[in-house]
């Protein structure tokens, strides 16, 4: 066998083996395309703890499902739990639940551990007022003033740990 039939017989084996990988290599970029879109547009779970949002969400943590459709379109609302951006440290999400909405007038206890002296004021356009439901363990729009639109990351829907708690997140 010549230098040139071995050099065709080797390309025939690879154009084969190169036409098997380029197959494998489409289907994983199809997957990594549809689990990039579900994680940043559609749903992701998150993990989740601290004190600040006692009773509604245990201390230890809890794996909850957050989906992202809703603060994109604008579909939240007074009473949604949402998971947030923090606006003083962008590397760290907070989870809160929405009080007002732009133009809504809040009324808040300033420091409830200290006194009953409370606080209005109206929601600027573009933001939303989030507290934590335990007042006295929560650093939130209380302490940082209205929350950007923009900062909200998607509206907690389900909880999936720990399984005594599994199911939708009440009100």
């Amino acid at each position: 066998m010549t230098t040139t039939a071995k050099l065709l017989q080797f390309a025939r084996q690879w154009k084969s083996t190169a036409k098997e990988m380029l197959g494998h290599t489409i289907v994983l970029a199809k997957f990594f395309s549809l689990l990039h879109l579900t994680e940043n547009y559609i749903c992701s779970p998150t993990l989740v703890y601290g004190p600040s949002m006692l009773p509604t969400l245990n201390f230890t943590g809890d794996v909850l499902l957050v989906e992202k459709m809703s603060t994109l379109l604008g579909k939240v609302a007074p009473g949604d739990v949402v998971l947030v951006r923090s606006p003083e440290n962008p590397r760290k999400t907070i989870t809160k639940r929405i009080i007002g909405m732009e133009g809504d007038t809040v009324t808040f206890l300033v420091d409830p551990t200290r006194s009953d002296r409370s606080h209005s004021l109206v929601v600027p356009k573009g933001h939303v007022w989030i507290q934590g439901d335990n007042l006295y363990a929560s650093h939130d729009s209380r302490h940082v003033g209205p929350i950007p639109y923009g900062l909200l990351l998607g509206k907690v829907f389900y909880r999936v740990w720990p399984p005594r708690d599994f199911g939708p997140l009440g009100q």
